[in-house]
């Protein structure tokens, strides 16, 4: 197995494992074989062909689990979305449906209603296309207002 191998699952995607039945959410890979495990147990020999593994993230536990690919299953997983206005491609946030993740690929911030990014220039326009960027405009130049005076 090569070593650039990129993980598959993306930060935040909500798994379950399958054997322990635990449920969380991917935080991440660790490279430690000393805390690797298979079928819900910790592997006893520190060779193994993987070169990762996954940490999930249960609510309500302090410490982290670690755990392959193939014990995991995947409950929510982000989907990828193609912007409306600049064709690039954006994830949802896994756990709440259809909501975007913040960013497009060019780096413009998502309206989660219309699902288009929204340029500098659309900010500086005084009447942006969508009127719930238009609302977040107001506020955020009313906020800036208040903070200086």
């Amino acid at each position: 197995m090569s070593d650039n191998f990129v993980p598959s699952l993306r930060d935040g995607t909500l798994v379950r494992h399958r054997n322990r039945g635990y449920e969380g959410k991917i935080d991440g890979t660790t490279s430690i074989k000393a805390c690797f495990t298979k079928g819900g147990a910790t592997l006893q020999s520190l060779i193994t062909k993987e070169t990762f593994q996954y940490r999930i993230t249960v609510a309500g536990e302090s410490m982290r689990k670690v755990a392959p690919l193939e014990d995991l299953e995947v409950i929510e997983a982000a989907a990828e979305i193609e912007c409306n206005a600049c064709h690039h491609f954006f994830f949802t946030r896994p756990g709440f449906v259809n909501k975007p993740s913040g960013r497009c690929a060019c780096g413009n911030w998502i309206c989660p209603l219309c699902l288009a990014c929204q340029t500098q220039e659309a900010s500086q326009n005084k009447a942006p296309s969508c009127t719930y960027h238009r609302k977040r405009v107001q506020k955020k130049f009313a906020l800036s207002k208040k903070a200086s005076i």
